[in-house]
């Protein structure tokens, strides 16, 4: 029974005359104005660390807190935060968040030692945190049918393009801001955009309308957050040898987890409403897979820009501009990918991100057997156009996924269902980040001058967790061609969701 003849229902719970926001496109090119910025802070820092060590007379491990304390509290903050976003008012916590987020991005500018710049960034990344998770929520408001698998589109070329362009982003804003404190910029720049976007957000976003789902699982929040901190923080102190001191802390997290999910689903068979709805993963199709997809997709998408711009700089004495012009292929690859693949996600389904994580593995092992086997002077420039196929890979990999991975969430589970995705995306950003500079490192240890091997050990490492998420998307596309379900655009009513169906 459809929801219309069930007594006229939409998606979001409204009658089935509810009119679309007349704002929502405007509202939504604001949230993603401000979810790029979020995302770019993961790495546009990446080519300025080494600037920034040298100016505020910091250690490596004390610098690359600067990278990974931001990453560790963006994903601390993500599921708790779309539950708050879910329960409360998604623009009022967006609007919360993305205000922290400029005024921490003014203090990460003005500190005048690492500490505080550490201390700032951590705040930067909660205030990334707490917004990320709207973005994809205020989607699943505004948007119905095609609409939203266009909205999801924009929305996952944003992801991929903003961590691609970071370090081009971030060399620019350095040969532009002339002098030893140039570096400063990378923060201050965020202090008008976000201030023009909250000023255009307060106008255009809509409210979320209360459903009664107000509770918050408090116990919820700290197991997963006390599990997700255990499972990353080894991670993010890495370069101070946290993966063999602290490795304990992964058996911990991971019991933590367990604790947690069954809490979750103690409390949805006594009836209460859970931070994070098992039922997720187990009845919304294509929920578990995409989550999975994404995670380890990002293990190595997101620690090969670090690994790119230590080779271009300490290697071969690339400036951060120069770094960054030569991994620019990708971003443009990506860029023109993106901005169609959210359109064939709906007729080719799965398929999409099959052929995308082929393109990014042939373009990024491409790139790295040029750099470590051709002249020096030219590899760079030869293999950019092999990079360029790695972003056309990339830009059907990220927004489609996303697209398939939320598109049948219910509303009133959005932002908790975008929360957790993101944040298994932040884990893999975190292993990725820790492991393929480590490795990288781990050469030049032995062996002081081969950057080319180096980077090649680093780069191998990266692939191997796209071709894991290869496997997965390629079991996942071959499990639907067996039972032959179609890949139609999203559903208008939230009672077509199996969730939906076993709450009612």
């Amino acid at each position: 029974m459809t929801a219309s003849a069930a007594g006229g229902r939409n998606q979001g719970g409204q009658p089935d005359g509810y009119e679309p926001d007349p704002n929502r496109w405007r509202a939504l090119w604001v949230t993603l104005v401000a979810g790029f910025m979020s995302l770019l802070d993961v790495s546009i820092v990446a080519v300025a660390l080494p600037t920034i060590q040298q100016q505020l007379h910091a250690s490596a491990a004390e610098v690359q807190w600067v990278v990974s304390g931001y990453a560790l509290s963006f994903g601390l903050a993500l599921v708790t935060a779309g539950r708050l976003g879910d329960a409360l008012d998604r623009r009022r916590i967006f609007l919360i968040a993305l205000s922290g987020f400029v005024l921490f991005s003014a203090a990460c500018g003005a500190a005048p030692n690492i500490t505080l710049l550490v201390v700032a960034r951590l705040a930067q990344g909660l205030a990334a945190g707490f917004m990320a998770p709207q973005n994809s929520a205020l989607i699943q408001q505004m948007f119905r049918g095609g609409e939203r698998g266009r909205a999801f589109g924009f929305f996952g070329a944003t992801v991929g393009i903003s961590s691609a362009v970071g370090p081009l982003t971030g060399g620019l804003i350095l040969a532009l801001a002339d002098g030893a404190q140039g570096w400063r910029w990378i923060f201050y720049v965020n202090v008008p955009i976000g201030i023009v976007a909250v000023l255009l957000g307060r106008r255009l976003l809509p409210r979320t309308r209360r459903s009664g789902r107000g509770h918050v699982d408090l116990p919820g929040v700290v197991l997963l957050g006390l599990g997700v901190l255990a499972l990353m923080f080894p991670l993010v102190q890495a370069e101070a040898g946290g993966l063999t001191r602290l490795w304990w802390m992964f058996l911990a997290g991971a019991a933590l987890l367990v604790v947690f999910t069954l809490w979750q689903r103690g409390l949805v068979d006594r009836g209460s409403q859970p931070l994070l709805d098992p039922r997720l993963f187990t009845t919304v199709r294509g929920y578990a897979v995409g989550a999975g997809v994404g995670t380890l997709y990002f293990i190595g998408f997101s620690g090969v820009w670090l690994v790119f711009a230590l080779f271009y700089q300490h290697g071969l004495g690339f400036s951060p501009l120069q770094s960054g012009l030569a991994v620019t292929p990708f971003a443009l690859g990506s860029a023109v990918a993106a901005a169609v693949s959210g359109r064939l996600v709906d007729r080719l389904g799965r398929l999409l991100t099959v052929g995308g994580l082929t393109g990014v593995i042939l373009g990024l092992g491409g790139t790295a057997l040029l750099l470590r086997f051709a002249p020096l002077d030219i590899a760079p420039w030869i293999a950019a156009p092999v990079l360029f196929l790695g972003g056309v890979g990339g830009g059907c990999v990220i927004s489609p996924n996303i697209t398939m991975t939320l598109r049948d969430v219910p509303v009133h589970m959005a932002g908790a269902a975008g929360g957790a995705l993101q944040t298994g995306q932040r884990l893999g950003a975190a292993v990725g980040t820790a492991a393929l500079p480590g490795l990288y490192y781990l050469v030049l240890g032995s062996r002081s001058d081969d950057y080319r091997g180096a980077l090649f050990l680093a780069m191998a490492a990266g692939l191997l967790g796209m071709a894991a998420s290869l496997a997965l998307a390629a079991y996942d596309w071959r499990r639907d061609r067996r039972t032959r379900e179609p890949h139609g655009p999203c559903p208008d009513d939230v009672a077509h969701s199996p969730v939906h169906a076993r709450q009612t």
